[in-house]
């Protein structure tokens, strides 16, 4: 009898990985782990093409795994100019919802707008895409107050304030060891707070740039051509 080996047990995960399960709810069971969160009801706070690629890769990855491409069901934001248009992912949505039209601060890219209809229709998790909410942390963060919790499918809202930065985005890559081009602000080494997603004051100051010699110092030490941003 072959003892079961390591590589054995690793093929077994595999294949388990890639067979069928009845429903979401077992698929989080077996696979999820302890923070496991059961996702069957996904609002798209975007529109256009971002929405299908949302939806549609969403629903061929349902029917793969669960035989059955509505396992996840989606609420659609629909503007007026939306509508006219009968854009694509609007069909392609199980709940369609009106939102006001005009400029996106009154739809997609508001997000008291966005976390009340996530909570009014009971979605599990918000999905924002890129634009418009997506780079706000305030809908993270909002989301996660609800009771219950709704999950954000993107980064979280620390992480993302700390990265909306240009200055303390590139400390926090370069003291990770990323890889960044010449600046005034290469020498800065600094302890990037994980929970509040900030980064100590002295480091920000240390980085900038105050008055015109030390715009003039900075650009001799980089050398030529140079952008100011």
């Amino acid at each position: 009898m072959v003892p079961f080996s390591k590589s054995s047990k690793s093929a077994a995960s595999n294949l388990n990985l890639h067979r069928r399960f009845h429903d979401v709810a077992t698929f989080v069971s077996e696979l999820g782990g302890p923070n496991g969160r059961v996702i069957e009801k996904v609002l798209i706070a975007n529109n256009g093409v971002a929405a299908v690629k949302a939806i549609r890769s969403i629903r061929r990855w349902a029917y793969e795994v669960f035989g059955d491409e509505r396992a996840i069901s989606f609420v659609v934001m629909a503007t007026p100019e939306d509508l006219r248009a009968n854009a694509e992912y609007i069909r392609m949505g199980d709940i369609i919802v009106d939102v006001p039209g005009g400029s996106n601060n009154h739809n997609y890219a508001n997000v008291t707008l966005i976390v009340e209809l996530a909570r009014l229709h009971g979605v599990h998790a918000v999905w924002a895409g890129w634009g418009h909410a997506s780079e706000k942390p305030a809908l993270p963060n909002t989301l996660a107050k609800s009771d219950p919790p709704i999950q954000f499918i993107g980064p979280a809202g620390p992480p993302m304030h700390a990265l909306g930065d240009k200055i303390g985005s590139t400390i926090i890559a370069q003291n990770a060891g990323v890889p960044c081009i010449s600046w005034n602000g290469a020498h800065v080494m600094a302890e990037y707070d994980w929970a509040t997603g900030t980064l100590p004051e002295e480091a920000f100051m240390e980085a900038c740039v105050k008055n015109a010699h030390e715009a003039s110092v900075a650009a001799a030490k980089i050398g030529f051509p140079i952008m100011i941003k």
